[in-house]
């Protein structure tokens, strides 16, 4: 049997994500210190985890509405009022998701037709490429560099516009980079787009891991801009829920329905028990003003610090990151190329750090390491990562 007439090719011709790779090889080295995967390493606090265990004690082990416990909605949009400014109507232009990556696969299936181009701040999120491509469509890379902070430019937003270009991915904060988007850089985004028809997806799934003096801006709170926008976020990572698989996508009745009726048809609904945790996180954080993200931020804070201090001194230029929860270092000095570095570091030295060409072209000469471990861990990592670097120097 000919395989190559039966598999969509589209789908084939994807490669394997880069950091589950490395994430794979890892498991399988003893002592191995792995800055690899993006996983706080807080536990879920215990409120939220005791509330799903009691809906479960209860009984509650059914469906939820596709579009999600009314409760959890609600919540949302109370938390995105509140936080970020922005309004979404709870009964129809917010939908329950299986995390925020639920949402990505949705809004590119609800908008995306074959020779539409999507473009995609380069180096980015490893499943946005992927997902364009399986929607049918044209991911179109817009590079971004250190020197700019990693942010999309008005200019090469600009140049990379087509008569093809359907929808801009912004994902800030970003991963890997790190890199924000304050709000003037956002309005010159917004200025680039009004006479357009493109849409915005913007992944906010950082939003809440944000240093130093910035604050997040949510790209639909802008004037004009809620009507074009596609909002994803979610509990994984500021409420340390990664398991749990709850997100949310957000947009205008009109463009939400299409993404809902595919959610309808295929996931039907996130778990109950999820939900039911996710709607605790909520009320929890509404309750104590977020003082577990504002503890969990503190400590990402100390070691974001420490990683970035610790890579400049030992000969790895690095970016200082003001979001999310990783370091982008540039390895160019030692001559070897990001896979290279990768390999042989967790080969060598039993470090595990990603690639930085699985996030993009433009990735290349950096490697991402995740400081979402322990302060100790880190200190170790940065002591063989010093050692291997000297080797090469």
């Amino acid at each position: 049997m000919d395989l190559s007439k039966v598999l969509n090719q589209r789908v084939a011709s994807v490669p394997p994500s880069g950091i589950r790779k490395f994430f794979d090889i890892v498991q399988q080295i003893p002592d191995a210190i792995s800055l690899g995967v993006g996983e706080p390493d807080f536990v879920t606090p215990w409120p939220i985890r005791d509330a799903a265990i009691q809906s479960i004690e209860e009984g509650r082990t059914q469906y939820t509405s596709n579009w999600g416990l009314p409760q959890l909605r609600e919540n949302v949009a109370r938390y995105l009022k509140t936080r970020y400014d922005v309004s979404y109507d709870p009964a129809d232009e917010i939908l329950i998701t299986v995390g925020a990556s639920e949402g990505i696969d949705l809004a590119m299936r609800a908008l995306v037709e074959p020779g539409d181009e999507v473009l995609i701040p380069d180096p980015s999120y490893v499943s946005y490429s992927p997902c364009v491509i399986f929607a049918g469509g044209t991911p179109v890379p817009v590079r971004t560099c250190a020197e700019d902070g990693f942010a999309i430019t008005p200019d090469n937003l600009k140049a990379a516009i087509t008569d093809k270009t359907k929808a801009l991915i912004l994902p800030y904060p970003n991963n890997p980079t790190g890199g924000v988007m304050d709000r003037e850089a956002l309005v010159a985004i917004a200025d680039c787009l009004r006479d357009t028809d493109i849409m915005v997806i913007s992944d906010e799934i950082y939003s809440e891991l944000v240093y130093e003096d910035h604050v997040h801006t949510a790209f639909a709170s802008l004037p004009g801009m809620q009507e074009r926008t596609i909002t994803l976020n979610g509990f994984s990572k500021a409420f340390a829920m990664t398991g749990w698989r709850v997100g949310y996508a957000c947009a205008p009745r009109d463009i939400l329905r299409p993404m809902f009726r595919i959610h309808q048809y295929t996931m039907l609904c996130a778990s109950m028990q999820g939900q039911v945790a996710a709607n605790q996180a909520l009320v929890r954080a509404f309750s104590n003003q977020y003082e577990d993200v504002r503890r969990m931020v503190a400590s990402y804070d100390r070691r974001r610090r420490l990683m970035v201090e610790g890579l400049n001194a030992i000969g790895l230029p690095c970016f200082t990151p003001k979001g999310a929860f990783y370091v982008f270092p540039s390895i160019a000095g030692t001559g070897l190329s990001s896979e290279e570095f990768c390999t042989r570091l967790l080969k060598e030295m039993q470090v595990a750090c990603v690639p930085g060409t699985a996030f993009g072209t433009s990735g290349e000469g950096f490697i991402r390491c995740s400081y979402a471990t322990g302060i100790e861990k880190l200190r170790e990592a940065l002591k063989r990562m010093g050692t291997f670097v000297g080797r090469q120097m």
